[in-house]
């Protein structure tokens, strides 16, 4: 009891923290930036809580009472890491990023906190409703964060845009657990891995029309094709840190119960590995046609974040339901964030105030006014586009040493295609900020310096993630 209670606090943590927050955020004494203090602080202490609980092995939470509906293994644990690691980054950038814009209140803190709570909970969900229930914290409090900045009309059409559709995909969820409800009478993960061992999946119309409305939701969450076109205007609205939050902690939490779903039992994933198959590679090289195209940064890295997708997409091709341990997708996951949460705290101090800067052209001679945000810079992006010795290479690495070891050559070529590809606009920025003149000075004086420490620390991060070894 006292060890399922020690796993279970990293979720009381950030949800208890997130409802005093959001009471305290009624008295005007609570500033802003006390808000991302605490806020940082609850994500650092629930962090230190889960790397203690990740020498315990796989865990029933509660058997008794939650009745089997939530697991911790060391997937889950790994994930929620992950995410856990974003919400402090995001608050301490907020920090600094509101220092030029001024639309913040404290409640966005308490919000941030929310997400969190959703992503750990759908990590160790293993029961539709749950995940359901998990998928709409974490989704009401990102919608709002997205048009938090009310007097922005970009906001306002990203926030209504992903509201809409985003409700579909609810719906879809919803739809697929009722009617895997009916074929199995349960909507427990077991339950529904002993049906298919004993039925089949091909079996039950109701099975396999579940699954593909479950996959389709999980998609549309993951910003798979051909559910991707919402990513580019909604990051692009977003605010900067809101954005980088979005593309690692809650694509972090999607493909955790992604792969913990498709899992669930051999035969559902061998069913739909060829349609994964061609998901992937679509994935891949539509968020690839998206990004060669952009002139806003932003826009650029959220297509980028499809092309991502696409290659996480390969390692759930490639996963086996026997003693999945997720490292592939763990490893992946954590070398994607911190690249990309790096990138997005630099931009939350060098954007300027309303984000003036955001086309690539803005950046062009970086390199000379801040020479050490560039370099940072440079990192994050040789590391997304898979260039050793980074994380980013590791994780590509790992990912198509996965996919060739099940059989999935043609997957894996392709998957080294894509990255190749994706040199050409990640090396766009690098040209820019080092082999243009300054356009302008950046002489503007940082106000905080959380954010550049962020940038510095996530730097370390990329390195030290690279040196990390796993088993395949």
């Amino acid at each position: 009891m006292t060890n399922d209670l020690m796993l279970l606090m990293p979720l009381i943590v950030v949800g208890v923290g997130a409802i005093t927050l959001m009471i305290a955020s009624t008295y005007n004494k609570l500033s802003h930036e006390v808000a991302a203090f605490v806020t940082a602080g609850l994500f650092a202490l629930a962090f230190l809580v889960q790397v203690t609980s990740c020498i315990a092995g796989d865990t029933i939470l509660f058997s008794d009472i939650f009745s089997g509906i939530l697991v911790a293994s060391k997937f889950s644990k790994a994930a929620g890491l992950i995410i856990l690691a974003c919400g402090f980054f995001t608050a301490l950038s907020s920090q600094s990023y509101f220092k030029q814009n001024d639309f913040c209140s404290t409640e966005y803190y308490c919000l941030i906190a929310y997400a969190a709570a959703g992503m750990l909970l759908l990590t160790m969900a293993q029961e539709l409703i749950t995940i359901f229930i998990a998928l709409e914290i974490m989704s009401l409090a990102i919608y709002i964060l997205v048009g938090y900045d009310r007097d922005n009309v970009i906001s306002a059409e990203a926030v209504l845009k992903y509201l809409i559709l985003g409700a579909f995909a609810g719906t879809f969820l919803a739809m697929g657990s009722a009617l895997i409800y009916g074929a199995v009478g349960s909507t427990k993960f077991v339950k529904i891995g002993e049906y298919i061992a004993s039925v089949g999946l091909t079996q039950s119309p109701l099975m396999i029309g579940g699954a593909f409305f479950i996959f389709v939701a999980l998609l549309f969450k993951a910003a798979a094709f051909p559910f991707h076109a919402w990513v580019i205007d909604v990051y692009d609205g977003a605010s900067v840190p809101v954005t980088g939050y979005m593309a690692t902690g809650l694509k972090t939490a999607i493909f955790a119960v992604f792969a913990n779903f498709l899992v669930t039992d051999g035969a559902l994933q061998q069913k739909w590995i060829t349609f994964l198959f061609y998901i992937a590679v679509l994935t891949m090289f539509a968020g690839n046609l998206i990004a060669i195209g952009q002139q806003s940064l932003k826009r650029m890295l959220a297509a980028s974040g499809i092309v991502h997708s696409g290659y996480l997409l390969i390692a759930l091709v490639a996963v086996g339901s026997t003693e999945f341990t997720g490292s592939v997708i763990a490893y992946y996951l954590a070398a994607y964030a911190a690249g990309t949460l790096g990138i997005f705290c630099a931009l939350s101090y060098l954007g300027g105030a309303n984000e003036t800067r955001k086309t690539f052209d803005d950046f062009k001679g970086l390199a000379q006014s801040r020479p050490y945000s560039a370099a940072a810079i440079t990192v994050f992006l040789l590391s997304m586009a898979g260039i050793p010795p980074t994380a980013g290479f590791m994780g590509k690495f790992y990912i198509i040493t996965s996919a060739i070891n099940a059989g999935q050559v043609t997957l894996a070529v392709l998957g080294i295609l894509s990255s190749i590809i994706s040199i050409w606009y990640y090396l766009r920025l690098i040209v820019n900020m080092y082999f243009y003149n300054a356009e302008e000075q950046f002489n503007e004086p940082v106000l905080s310096s959380f954010a550049p420490a962020c940038t510095l620390a996530l730097v370390v991060c990329v390195f030290a993630i690279s040196l990390y070894p796993i088993m395949i």
